[in-house]
C-alpha cells in the first residue's frame, strides 16, 4: 500500500465521521462498525504495518517512540490530520485535545494495550487530556485530529 492508497483508505473513513460529535456513542459506533475483524480495522492495520516497514509512517523518533503526521488537516480528510505512533512500553508526552481525538489501537503484540484499552477504537471528547501509554508490549496506534489540534503540556 502507498501513502495515496492509505489516504484514499482513511478518506472512506472520515467522511463518516466529519459532522458526528467525539463522545462515547461515536466509540461504540466505530468498535461496531470498523472494529477488529471488519475490513475497515485490517485493511488500516495492515496499511500501518506496511508503512512503517517501509518507512513512510513513523519515520521520527524521539524518547523511544516512532512517530509522524503523515497527513495535514484538509478537505478531502474532511478536516482531519492523521498521525500515527509506534509505541512499546511507554508513555509519551502528555497533552491536550482542543477538538478531540479518534485513536485507532492495534497490537502488535497481542495482549498490548493503549491506555487501558485493547485493540480498537478510543474516542477522546474535546478539551481532554492524557498521557499517551502503550503497556503490555507494542502497539501503533492512529490518530484522527479535527483540525490537527494537539496541544503538548510544557
Amino acid at each position: 500500500m502507498s501513502p495515496t492508497h492509505f489516504k484514499e483508505n482513511i478518506a472512506e473513513l472520515t467522511v463518516q465521521l466529519a459532522r458526528r460529535p467525539l463522545d462515547a456513542n461515536l466509540q461504540a459506533w466505530l468498535n461496531a462498525e470498523h472494529g477488529p475483524g471488519s475490513i475497515t480495522y485490517d485493511r488500516l492495520k495492515q496499511a500501518c504495518k506496511t508503512g512503517v516497514a517501509a518507512g513512510w509512517l513513523c519515520d521520527r523518533e524521539g524518547g523511544g517512540i516512532r512517530y509522524g503526521r503523515i497527513f495535514k488537516p484538509s478537505d478531502e480528510l474532511h478536516g482531519f490530520s492523521v498521525d500515527v505512533v509506534d509505541m512499546k512500553d511507554i508513555a509519551g508526552p502528555h497533552h491536550s485535545h482542543p477538538n478531540g481525538e479518534i485513536d485507532l489501537i492495534m497490537p502488535i503484540e497481542a495482549d498490548a494495550q493503549f491506555d487501558d484499552h485493547p485493540a480498537g477504537w478510543l474516542v477522546c471528547p474535546p478539551g481532554s487530556a492524557h498521557r499517551p501509554t502503550v503497556s503490555n508490549g507494542r502497539a501503533l496506534v492512529l490518530y484522527l485530529l479535527r483540525e490537527g489540534r494537539i496541544e503538548f503540556t510544557r
